[in-house]
């Protein structure tokens, strides 16, 4: 009897445990399945669209607004404030400052769009408006002048980059962009297509030379020196003349508002930088667009073999036009980066 007993309780006490088990695994599994319906879709970030609708609205869910000044309010600076202003963006965004050369081009009826309130008479009372991210998009002077002072309340976006060819103002930047505050210099990547992956290269020590061929209409090429002459001489119709071939950094002084693709590039590859880098500046008025052509090639290995990248981006613009409206598009998803993602301290392509 005794024997019994005890076999039937053994029995009990094994069901017992073998039925809190199952309900344990049941559990498990309901509530496994409860997380995954009820999670977020990831977003990811497209590489043909840096602002993605899902990327803009991480952006204003997960982040209190950014304060936004902008120099410089022409073509660009006024695309990138209506991007900013627009839906989804303005529930992410707030602009506290725009700024312009010429001042009197807020009183035009043009700008009606634009804020009461936002104009800045003077640069030098930037810092009472409490940006949290500059955006420079008017002359690489700004930054020579404007540029350290900015850093020490807010990152900065350097829209002329090819500021960073003056060996002085490179080196005054980069040591402000790695002070004790935390802010970061963030170069946009405008029309240059591969940039991070020139930089992958750079940062790995495997990148051994980079050519940039930017090609435009006569019209669109704003040039001074030398260079002025050498375009005063093309004849219409004759297809394409070579205006500059040879290191960039002489060129980025005499076409500050052409180059900055290139500018980008060598800050990208700086292992190569504004010395090494090949820039061919070519006018052709057959073009309606502003074609940009780069050629990254790899260090040469033991067999003599390399790794050699080419790309050609066709951007439709309209003769006299500087900056296409892709790249004015680009430019937008740059601040939209800079301003969601601050990196910290120190020099950004974005």
């Amino acid at each position: 009897l005794i024997y019994c007993l005890s076999h039937i309780g053994h029995t009990y006490l094994f069901f017992n445990c073998l039925s809190y088990f199952s309900i344990s695994i049941s559990l498990f599994f309901y509530f496994f399945f409860f997380l995954m319906i009820r999670r977020p879709p990831r977003s990811t970030l497209s590489s043909s669209s840096a602002a993605s609708d899902v990327y803009k609205r991480q952006c204003i869910e997960s982040m209190a607004k950014v304060k936004v000044g902008i120099v410089g309010f022409g073509k660009l600076g006024q695309h990138i404030a209506k991007g900013l202003l627009s839906e989804p963006n303005a529930g992410r965004f707030e602009i506290v400052f725009v700024w312009n050369r010429s001042s009197e081009l807020f009183a035009s009826p043009e700008l009606s769009w634009l804020p009461e309130g936002l104009a800045l008479d003077a640069l030098g009372d930037f810092a009472s408006r409490e940006a949290d991210l500059i955006v420079e998009v008017a002359h690489p002077d700004i930054s020579k002048q404007w540029a350290e002072r900015f850093l020490e309340s807010a990152d900065y976006l350097m829209g002329s980059p090819t500021a960073m060819a003056d060996p002085e103002v490179n080196a005054a930047i980069r040591l402000a962009a790695s002070n004790g505050t935390g802010h970061g210099v963030y170069v946009p990547a405008g029309a240059l297509w591969g940039g991070e992956d020139i930089g992958k290269m750079a940062d790995s020590g495997k990148l051994s030379r980079v050519i940039v061929r930017m090609k435009k209409h006569p019209l669109s090429l704003k040039v001074s020196g030398s260079l002025d002459e050498v375009l005063a001489g093309y004849v219409p119709g004759s297809g394409e003349l070579v205006v500059y071939q040879g290191p960039l950094r002489p060129l980025c002084p005499l076409a500050p508002n052409n180059v900055n693709t290139m500018a980008c590039a060598a800050i990208a590859g700086h292992t190569v930088g504004f010395d090494k880098l090949e820039a061919v500046l070519v006018a052709d008025d057959s073009l309606e667009a502003h074609i940009v052509e780069i050629e990254a090639f790899g260090a040469v290995r033991q067999d003599g073999s390399q790794l050699v990248v080419k790309t050609q981006r066709v951007n439709p613009a309209a003769p006299g036009a500087v900056t296409g409206t892709a790249t004015l598009d680009s430019f937008v998803s740059s601040v939209l980066r800079a301003g969601c993602l601050p990196r910290g301290h120190g020099v950004h392509l974005c």
